[in-house]
Protein backbone atom coordinates (compact mmCIF):
# COMPACT_ATOMS: atom_id res chain seq x y z
CA UNK A 1 0.00 0.00 0.00
CA UNK A 2 1.40 3.46 -0.93
CA UNK A 3 -0.68 6.96 0.53
CA UNK A 4 -0.02 9.67 -1.78
CA UNK A 5 2.05 12.66 -1.34
CA UNK A 6 0.72 15.40 -0.16
CA UNK A 7 0.54 17.92 -2.82
CA UNK A 8 1.66 20.91 -1.30
CA UNK A 9 2.23 22.83 -4.55
CA UNK A 10 1.18 25.91 -6.00
CA UNK A 11 -1.79 26.00 -8.77
CA UNK A 12 1.03 27.81 -10.55
CA UNK A 13 2.55 24.71 -11.63
CA UNK A 14 -0.62 22.44 -11.59
CA UNK A 15 -0.32 20.37 -14.64
CA UNK A 16 2.84 21.42 -15.81
CA UNK A 17 4.87 18.15 -15.37
CA UNK A 18 5.44 17.95 -18.90
CA UNK A 19 7.35 21.11 -19.00
CA UNK A 20 9.17 20.12 -15.94
CA UNK A 21 10.41 17.26 -17.47
CA UNK A 22 11.76 19.14 -20.23
CA UNK A 23 13.52 21.47 -17.56
CA UNK A 24 14.88 19.02 -15.13
CA UNK A 25 17.11 17.58 -17.82
CA UNK A 26 19.20 20.42 -17.40
CA UNK A 27 19.91 19.66 -13.67
CA UNK A 28 21.05 15.95 -14.60
CA UNK A 29 24.57 15.82 -15.31
CA UNK A 30 25.21 15.64 -19.37
CA UNK A 31 27.71 14.60 -21.75
CA UNK A 32 28.75 17.93 -22.27
CA UNK A 33 29.59 18.23 -18.59
CA UNK A 34 31.99 17.06 -16.79
CA UNK A 35 31.42 14.40 -14.78
CA UNK A 36 29.89 12.08 -17.72
CA UNK A 37 33.68 12.17 -19.57
CA UNK A 38 35.38 11.28 -16.42
CA UNK A 39 37.01 7.95 -16.38
CA UNK A 40 38.15 8.98 -13.20
CA UNK A 41 39.05 11.26 -10.96
CA UNK A 42 40.75 12.45 -8.04
CA UNK A 43 38.61 13.77 -5.02
CA UNK A 44 40.64 16.94 -3.32
CA UNK A 45 42.21 14.53 -0.48
CA UNK A 46 43.84 12.49 -3.37
CA UNK A 47 41.40 10.08 -3.07
CA UNK A 48 40.67 8.22 -6.81
CA UNK A 49 37.09 8.21 -7.47
CA UNK A 50 34.87 5.72 -9.34
CA UNK A 51 32.88 7.95 -11.75
CA UNK A 52 28.99 6.69 -11.16
CA UNK A 53 25.63 8.00 -11.94
CA UNK A 54 22.91 8.57 -9.55
CA UNK A 55 19.66 8.50 -9.91
CA UNK A 56 17.03 11.27 -8.25
CA UNK A 57 13.55 11.26 -7.61
CA UNK A 58 11.43 14.74 -7.73
CA UNK A 59 8.16 14.58 -5.73
CA UNK A 60 6.63 17.59 -7.55
CA UNK A 61 7.71 20.29 -10.51
CA UNK A 62 10.49 22.35 -9.47
CA UNK A 63 10.45 24.65 -6.66
CA UNK A 64 13.49 26.06 -4.16
CA UNK A 65 12.82 22.67 -2.37
CA UNK A 66 15.18 21.02 -4.73
CA UNK A 67 17.58 24.64 -4.56
CA UNK A 68 20.55 22.66 -3.14
CA UNK A 69 20.30 20.00 -6.29
CA UNK A 70 20.23 22.67 -8.63
CA UNK A 71 23.27 24.30 -6.77
CA UNK A 72 25.45 21.09 -6.56
CA UNK A 73 25.28 20.26 -9.90
CA UNK A 74 25.59 24.09 -11.23
CA UNK A 75 28.48 24.93 -9.18
CA UNK A 76 29.97 21.51 -9.83
CA UNK A 77 29.33 19.65 -6.89
CA UNK A 78 28.69 16.68 -7.97
CA UNK A 79 31.17 16.55 -10.54
CA UNK A 80 33.52 17.31 -8.29
CA UNK A 81 32.79 13.84 -6.36
CA UNK A 82 32.57 11.76 -9.85
CA UNK A 83 28.65 11.52 -9.99
CA UNK A 84 26.47 12.21 -12.89
CA UNK A 85 22.62 12.95 -11.13
CA UNK A 86 19.88 11.63 -13.52
CA UNK A 87 16.78 13.54 -12.40
CA UNK A 88 13.54 11.47 -12.94
CA UNK A 89 10.83 14.30 -13.16
CA UNK A 90 7.88 13.77 -10.94
CA UNK A 91 5.23 11.66 -12.49
CA UNK A 92 2.51 9.10 -11.76
CA UNK A 93 4.81 6.85 -9.53
CA UNK A 94 5.80 7.79 -6.16
CA UNK A 95 9.28 8.48 -5.53
CA UNK A 96 8.68 6.54 -2.48
CA UNK A 97 7.65 3.56 -4.54
CA UNK A 98 11.02 3.90 -7.18
CA UNK A 99 13.12 3.80 -4.45
CA UNK A 100 11.55 0.48 -2.47
CA UNK A 101 11.30 -0.36 -6.26
CA UNK A 102 15.11 0.00 -7.14
CA UNK A 103 14.17 2.45 -9.90
CA UNK A 104 15.44 5.65 -8.23
CA UNK A 105 18.67 5.67 -5.74
CA UNK A 106 17.15 8.42 -4.15
CA UNK A 107 14.41 10.55 -4.13
CA UNK A 108 11.93 13.82 -2.67
CA UNK A 109 9.63 12.87 -0.01
CA UNK A 110 8.00 14.06 3.72
CA UNK A 111 7.83 12.58 6.95
CA UNK A 112 4.58 11.49 7.25
CA UNK A 113 4.78 9.92 3.04
CA UNK A 114 7.59 7.77 4.19
CA UNK A 115 6.09 6.55 7.29
CA UNK A 116 2.89 5.33 5.70
CA UNK A 117 4.96 3.88 2.77
CA UNK A 118 7.72 2.09 5.43
CA UNK A 119 5.42 0.69 7.76
CA UNK A 120 3.55 -0.93 4.94
CA UNK A 121 6.75 -3.15 3.80
CA UNK A 122 8.75 -0.13 1.50
CA UNK A 123 12.25 -0.20 1.30
CA UNK A 124 13.01 3.27 2.82
CA UNK A 125 14.94 5.21 5.08
CA UNK A 126 15.65 9.48 5.06
CA UNK A 127 19.23 10.66 4.55
CA UNK A 128 18.77 14.17 4.27
CA UNK A 129 16.18 16.94 5.40
CA UNK A 130 16.58 19.75 2.91
CA UNK A 131 14.17 21.41 5.88
CA UNK A 132 15.48 21.37 9.38
CA UNK A 133 12.18 22.40 10.55
CA UNK A 134 8.56 22.02 9.05
CA UNK A 135 7.06 24.34 6.44
CA UNK A 136 3.65 23.54 6.54
CA UNK A 137 0.89 25.83 8.22
CA UNK A 138 -3.05 26.60 8.30
CA UNK A 139 -3.97 28.99 6.35
CA UNK A 140 -6.79 31.50 5.86
CA UNK A 141 -7.28 34.47 3.39
CA UNK A 142 -5.54 37.74 5.40
CA UNK A 143 -8.72 39.33 5.13
CA UNK A 144 -10.64 37.23 7.23
CA UNK A 145 -11.36 39.14 10.67
CA UNK A 146 -13.59 36.37 12.09
CA UNK A 147 -10.71 33.91 11.92
CA UNK A 148 -8.22 34.81 14.35
CA UNK A 149 -7.28 31.78 16.23
CA UNK A 150 -7.83 28.11 14.42
CA UNK A 151 -10.29 27.65 17.34
CA UNK A 152 -12.55 29.90 14.68
CA UNK A 153 -12.05 26.75 12.15
CA UNK A 154 -15.12 25.29 14.02
CA UNK A 155 -17.86 24.81 11.19
CA UNK A 156 -15.55 26.07 8.42
CA UNK A 157 -15.11 24.42 5.11
CA UNK A 158 -11.58 23.03 4.58
CA UNK A 159 -9.58 22.47 1.48
CA UNK A 160 -7.38 19.14 1.61
CA UNK A 161 -5.34 16.52 -0.07
CA UNK A 162 -6.55 13.40 0.40
CA UNK A 163 -3.68 12.10 3.17
CA UNK A 164 -4.83 10.39 6.68
CA UNK A 165 -3.13 12.97 8.76
CA UNK A 166 -4.97 16.04 7.95
CA UNK A 167 -8.01 15.93 9.91
CA UNK A 168 -6.30 14.57 12.90
CA UNK A 169 -3.53 16.46 13.29
CA UNK A 170 -6.06 19.85 12.58
CA UNK A 171 -8.68 18.55 14.79
CA UNK A 172 -5.62 18.65 17.22
CA UNK A 173 -4.57 22.25 16.80
CA UNK A 174 -8.28 23.61 17.36
CA UNK A 175 -8.57 21.89 20.34
CA UNK A 176 -5.71 23.03 21.49
CA UNK A 177 -6.79 26.59 20.55
CA UNK A 178 -9.62 26.05 22.36
CA UNK A 179 -12.05 24.91 19.59
CA UNK A 180 -14.22 21.39 18.99
CA UNK A 181 -11.79 20.48 16.08
CA UNK A 182 -15.21 19.92 13.99
CA UNK A 183 -14.84 20.82 10.40
CA UNK A 184 -16.27 20.36 7.15
CA UNK A 185 -13.69 18.33 4.54
CA UNK A 186 -13.60 18.56 1.11
CA UNK A 187 -10.59 16.78 -1.18
CA UNK A 188 -8.86 19.24 -3.91
CA UNK A 189 -5.76 18.74 -4.14
CA UNK A 190 -3.46 21.52 -5.35
CA UNK A 191 -6.98 22.84 -6.08
CA UNK A 192 -7.31 24.07 -2.62
CA UNK A 193 -5.08 26.89 -3.43
CA UNK A 194 -6.85 28.76 -5.53
CA UNK A 195 -10.01 27.63 -3.82
CA UNK A 196 -9.08 29.18 -1.14
CA UNK A 197 -7.92 32.50 -3.00
CA UNK A 198 -11.44 32.95 -4.13
CA UNK A 199 -13.49 32.42 -1.18
CA UNK A 200 -14.76 28.90 -1.90
CA UNK A 201 -13.67 27.53 1.38
CA UNK A 202 -12.18 28.79 4.62
CA UNK A 203 -8.72 27.23 5.17
CA UNK A 204 -6.03 24.77 3.51
CA UNK A 205 -2.37 24.00 4.95
CA UNK A 206 -0.20 25.95 2.34
CA UNK A 207 3.77 25.55 2.21
CA UNK A 208 4.61 29.10 3.53
CA UNK A 209 7.56 29.17 1.69
CA UNK A 210 6.02 28.30 -0.91
CA UNK A 211 1.96 29.09 -1.21
CA UNK A 212 2.80 31.82 1.73
CA UNK A 213 5.03 33.43 -0.39
CA UNK A 214 3.09 33.02 -4.38
CA UNK A 215 -0.75 34.45 -2.35
CA UNK A 216 1.28 37.66 -1.66
CA UNK A 217 2.88 38.50 -4.91
CA UNK A 218 -0.75 37.37 -6.47
CA UNK A 219 -2.43 40.37 -4.78
CA UNK A 220 -4.12 37.25 -2.69
CA UNK A 221 -2.55 37.45 0.81
CA UNK A 222 -3.00 35.17 3.53
CA UNK A 223 -2.31 34.60 7.11
CA UNK A 224 -1.00 31.78 8.23
CA UNK A 225 -1.34 29.82 12.02
CA UNK A 226 2.21 27.69 12.47
CA UNK A 227 1.55 23.73 13.57
CA UNK A 228 4.27 23.99 16.51
CA UNK A 229 2.36 27.20 17.99
CA UNK A 230 -0.81 24.99 19.10
CA UNK A 231 0.98 22.26 20.72
CA UNK A 232 1.59 20.04 17.83
CA UNK A 233 4.63 18.23 17.18
CA UNK A 234 7.13 19.81 14.35
CA UNK A 235 7.44 17.32 11.29
CA UNK A 236 9.77 17.08 8.44
CA UNK A 237 8.03 18.44 4.96
CA UNK A 238 10.84 17.60 3.04
CA UNK A 239 13.28 14.74 2.90
CA UNK A 240 15.65 12.80 0.51
CA UNK A 241 15.25 9.43 1.29
CA UNK A 242 17.04 6.28 0.12
CA UNK A 243 16.61 2.40 0.95
CA UNK A 244 18.16 0.12 2.82
CA UNK A 245 19.63 -2.22 0.29
CA UNK A 246 21.20 0.44 -2.19
CA UNK A 247 22.78 2.04 1.06
CA UNK A 248 24.17 -1.04 2.15
CA UNK A 249 25.24 -2.15 -1.28
CA UNK A 250 26.66 1.58 -2.34
CA UNK A 251 28.10 3.50 1.17
CA UNK A 252 30.94 5.35 -0.59
CA UNK A 253 28.74 6.65 -3.33
CA UNK A 254 26.14 7.53 -0.89
CA UNK A 255 28.43 9.50 0.73
CA UNK A 256 29.78 11.24 -2.28
CA UNK A 257 26.02 11.91 -3.00
CA UNK A 258 25.30 13.71 -0.15
CA UNK A 259 28.53 15.52 0.70
CA UNK A 260 27.68 17.33 -2.86
CA UNK A 261 24.11 17.95 -1.65
CA UNK A 262 25.39 19.22 1.67
CA UNK A 263 27.57 21.45 -0.18
CA UNK A 264 25.01 22.70 -2.40
CA UNK A 265 22.17 23.12 0.22
CA UNK A 266 25.08 24.71 2.27
CA UNK A 267 25.47 27.45 -0.44
CA UNK A 268 22.02 27.77 -0.71
CA UNK A 269 21.71 28.89 3.18
CA UNK A 270 24.46 31.50 2.72
CA UNK A 271 23.46 32.91 -0.81
CA UNK A 272 19.85 33.16 -1.15
CA UNK A 273 20.03 35.69 -4.34
CA UNK A 274 22.81 33.70 -5.99
CA UNK A 275 21.03 30.37 -5.30
CA UNK A 276 17.54 31.56 -6.55
CA UNK A 277 19.14 32.47 -9.91
CA UNK A 278 20.27 29.37 -10.40
CA UNK A 279 17.34 27.46 -9.77
CA UNK A 280 15.87 30.10 -12.98
CA UNK A 281 18.26 29.59 -14.82
CA UNK A 282 18.18 25.57 -14.39
CA UNK A 283 14.81 25.65 -15.83
CA UNK A 284 13.66 27.65 -18.34
CA UNK A 285 10.37 28.75 -18.90
CA UNK A 286 8.74 27.08 -16.07
CA UNK A 287 8.81 29.86 -13.52
CA UNK A 288 6.13 32.67 -14.83
CA UNK A 289 7.34 34.69 -12.33
CA UNK A 290 10.93 34.30 -11.01
CA UNK A 291 10.24 36.46 -8.03
CA UNK A 292 8.49 33.35 -6.31
CA UNK A 293 11.74 31.69 -5.86
CA UNK A 294 13.81 34.27 -5.28
CA UNK A 295 11.38 35.32 -2.23
CA UNK A 296 11.17 32.00 -1.63
CA UNK A 297 14.76 30.66 -1.10
CA UNK A 298 14.99 34.44 0.77
CA UNK A 299 12.19 33.12 3.44
CA UNK A 300 13.95 30.03 4.24
CA UNK A 301 16.96 31.59 4.72
CA UNK A 302 15.79 34.38 6.88
CA UNK A 303 13.47 32.06 8.63
CA UNK A 304 16.12 29.46 9.93
CA UNK A 305 14.69 26.26 7.67
CA UNK A 306 18.07 25.53 6.24
CA UNK A 307 20.50 25.07 9.00
CA UNK A 308 20.50 23.30 12.65
CA UNK A 309 21.06 25.37 15.50
CA UNK A 310 24.89 24.40 15.00
CA UNK A 311 24.85 25.55 11.60
CA UNK A 312 24.59 22.39 9.50
CA UNK A 313 22.17 21.45 6.42
CA UNK A 314 20.75 18.29 6.01
CA UNK A 315 20.61 16.71 9.75
CA UNK A 316 17.64 15.06 10.71
CA UNK A 317 16.75 15.09 14.71
CA UNK A 318 15.18 11.88 16.76
CA UNK A 319 13.00 14.40 18.88
CA UNK A 320 11.33 14.94 15.79
CA UNK A 321 10.91 12.17 14.22
CA UNK A 322 9.84 9.87 17.34
CA UNK A 323 7.13 13.34 18.69
CA UNK A 324 5.53 13.00 15.03
CA UNK A 325 6.14 9.53 14.57
CA UNK A 326 3.90 8.55 17.90
CA UNK A 327 1.34 11.37 16.81
CA UNK A 328 0.89 8.89 13.31
CA UNK A 329 1.22 5.86 15.29
CA UNK A 330 -1.36 6.95 18.07
CA UNK A 331 -3.85 7.95 15.56
CA UNK A 332 -4.41 4.83 13.95
CA UNK A 333 -2.83 5.94 11.04
CA UNK A 334 0.04 3.26 10.33
CA UNK A 335 -1.12 0.24 8.79
CA UNK A 336 0.97 -2.21 7.55
CA UNK A 337 1.10 -4.17 3.61
CA UNK A 338 -2.07 -5.81 4.12
CA UNK A 339 -3.76 -3.14 5.52
CA UNK A 340 -3.78 -4.42 9.09
CA UNK A 341 -3.21 -1.63 11.51
CA UNK A 342 0.35 -1.48 13.22
CA UNK A 343 -0.12 -2.25 16.97
CA UNK A 344 3.18 -1.79 18.12
CA UNK A 345 4.86 1.40 17.67
CA UNK A 346 7.64 1.46 15.33
CA UNK A 347 11.51 1.63 16.27
CA UNK A 348 11.96 5.49 14.63
CA UNK A 349 15.53 5.47 14.61
CA UNK A 350 15.67 2.65 11.69
CA UNK A 351 14.04 5.51 9.87
CA UNK A 352 16.08 7.73 9.47
CA UNK A 353 19.95 8.04 9.34
CA UNK A 354 22.68 10.85 9.38
CA UNK A 355 25.58 8.30 9.27
CA UNK A 356 26.44 9.16 5.47
CA UNK A 357 26.60 12.85 5.52
CA UNK A 358 29.80 14.91 6.09
CA UNK A 359 31.64 14.28 9.28
CA UNK A 360 32.39 17.98 9.16
CA UNK A 361 28.59 18.76 8.73
CA UNK A 362 27.61 19.77 12.43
Amino acid sequence: MHLPLRSSRSVLFAGSVVVAAVAVTSCSTTASSPAASLTSTTSKAGTTLIPATVTLALSWTPNTDYTGVYVANAKGYFAEQGITVKVLPYGSTAPETLISRGLADFGFTYQAGLVYARAAGGDLVSVFAPDQKGTYAIGVKADRTDITSPKNLDGKTYAGFGTPDEGPELKSIIQHAGGKGIFKTVTLNTSAYEALYTGQVDFTIPVVTWEGVEARLVGKPIKTFAFTDYGFPDQYSVLIASSRKYLVANPDLAKRFLAALTKGYAFAADNSAAAAQIVITTNPGVFSNPQLVIDSQALLVSGGYLKNAQGGVGTQDSNEWEKYGLFLYSNGLLADGSGTKLVTEPDWSTYYTNAYLPASNP
